[in-house]
C-alpha cells in the first residue's frame, strides 16, 4: 500500500513538475482537427476546460468538420497540425497525403450502425435478405460506410446487391425522418438524434458484423518530423484525458452532454452511458495496440489493413497502404521515455 501511494504521489509531483515548468517559457501553437460531437473528441472539450493544454506548454486552435474526408482534404493543405478522425479517413489520408496515425483514440465498432425506420427494421427482423434492392443512404469514404458494407455482408449481400447513395450524416438524417428514406448508415450520437426523432432502429452495427472499427488520432507527416516533441506533448494531453475519463464516469457522461450540447448535437443522459461503454486506451494500451510482436503486425496494423483492402476493393484506392508504413509508435514511445510527459500523461486525478 505505502509503495502504491508513493507511486501515485510521484506522479502527480511529476505532472505538477511538468506544469511549472511548461509555464516560465511561452506557450507554442498547434492546430488540432477533429469532429466535435464523437466520444473520442471529448478529450479535446475537457483539454480546453480544464487547461491540460497549458500544462504542457501549448495553446492551441481548432480545425473541425461533419466529417472526416473534408479533414483529411483540409489536412493536406497544411490547415492542421494533429488530430483525431475515423479509419477509413486515415487511410485514405496516408494514401494520398502523407497523414501518419500515432494512437488509438477509441474502438467505435459497436456505435457504426446500419440503420432503419421502424417498418424497414420489422421486414429485415423478419428477413435479413430484404435489404437486397433497397436504397442506403452512407457517408462516402466513411467508418459508416466500412460498417454497412460489413453488415450487407453479415446479411449474405455485397454493395451490388443495394444502391448506395452518399450523402452527409445530417443528410442522412432529414431524408430518413422526412420518410424519404428507409435506410442509412450513421455513427453516434448521429445515430441517436434519429433514433430519438423518429424512432428509428439499429438493424446491425460493425460489432454486430465483425468489422473492427478504431479510430486514429493523426499528424501530418512533414509536422512530426519537424516537431516530434511537440507531438509527444499533444499525445500526453489526449492520454491525460483518458486517463481522467476512466477515473470519473459520472463527471465524464456529464461533460459529455456539455460538449455535445455545444456543438449542436444534444443527447440523452442514457445515450452518454452507451458513449462511455466504448473502449478507450491509456499510454500503456496504445503502446500494447501499436506495438508489433517479433516482427509480426500489431493488432493496430491488422485493423488497418482490413480497412485497406475494403477501400481498394471497392475503387477509393488503386494501391493498398501497408499499415506498418503510416501507423507509428515512435511518438507514444516519445510519451513513454520523458518521465514528465509519461508522468502526465498516467495520471488522471484532475
Amino acid at each position: 500500500m505505502k509503495a502504491l501511494r508513493k507511486t501515485l504521489l510521484a506522479g502527480i509531483a511529476g505532472a505538477s513538475l511538468l506544469a511549472a515548468s511548461s509555464c516560465l517559457a511561452a506557450p507554442v501553437h498547434i492546430n488540432v482537427s477533429y469532429q466535435p460531437t464523437n466520444w473520442w473528441a471529448l478529450p479535446y472539450y475537457l483539454a480546453s476546460k480544464k487547461h491540460w493544454w497549458r500544462d504542457v506548454g501549448l495553446e492551441v486552435s481548432y480545425s473541425i468538420f461533419p466529417a472526416g474526408m473534408p479533414q483529411i482534404a483540409s489536412g493536406a493543405a497544411g490547415s492542421w497540425d494533429v488530430g483525431a478522425t475515423g479509419s477509413v479517413p486515415a487511410v485514405l489520408g496516408a494514401a494520398r497525403y502523407h497523414i501518419l496515425t500515432i494512437g488509438i483514440s477509441n474502438d467505435e465498432s459497436a456505435t457504426n450502425v446500419l440503420m432503419a425506420t421502424r417498418e424497414a427494421a420489422a421486414a429485415y427482423a423478419r428477413n435479413p435478405a430484404s435489404l437486397k434492392g433497397q436504397r442506403i443512404l452512407v457517408t462516402g469514404n466513411s467508418t459508416g460506410e466500412y460498417a454497412a458494407a460489413a453488415c450487407l455482408k453479415k446479411a449474405g449481400l455485397s454493395e451490388d446487391d443495394v444502391t448506395m447513395v452518399n450523402l452527409g450524416q445530417a443528410g442522412i438524417i432529414s431524408a430518413m425522418s422526412s420518410g424519404t428514406a428507409s435506410y442509412g448508415a450513421l455513427w453516434a450520437p448521429n445515430s441517436y438524434t434519429l433514433e430519438d426523432k423518429v424512432g428509428a432502429k439499429v438493424i446491425c452495427s460493425g460489432a454486430d458484423a465483425g468489422a473492427e472499427v478504431p479510430g486514429a488520432l493523426i499528424v501530418r507527416e512533414q509536422f512530426a518530423k519537424e516537431h516530434p516533441e511537440l507531438v509527444a506533448r499533444y499525445l500526453a494531453v489526449y492520454l491525460h484525458a483518458v486517463r481522467w475519463e476512466k477515473a470519473h464516469p459520472q463527471q465524464t457522461m456529464k461533460e459529455l452532454e456539455l460538449a455535445d450540447q455545444a456543438a449542436g448535437v444534444p443527447i440523452k443522459p442514457r445515450f452518454a452511458k452507451v458513449e462511455y461503454q466504448r473502449p478507450i486506451f491509456d499510454l500503456q494500451q496504445q503502446l500494447e495496440l501499436l506495438r508489433g510482436q517479433d516482427g509480426k503486425p500489431s493488432k493496430a496494423d491488422q485493423w488497418f489493413d482490413k480497412i485497406a483492402d475494403f477501400m481498394h476493393a471497392k475503387g477509393s484506392l488503386p494501391q493498398v497502404p501497408k499499415a506498418r508504413d503510416y501507423i507509428t509508435a515512435k511518438y507514444l514511445k516519445l510519451v513513454e521515455q520523458d518521465p514528465k510527459l509519461r508522468a502526465f500523461a498516467n495520471d488522471g486525478s484532475h
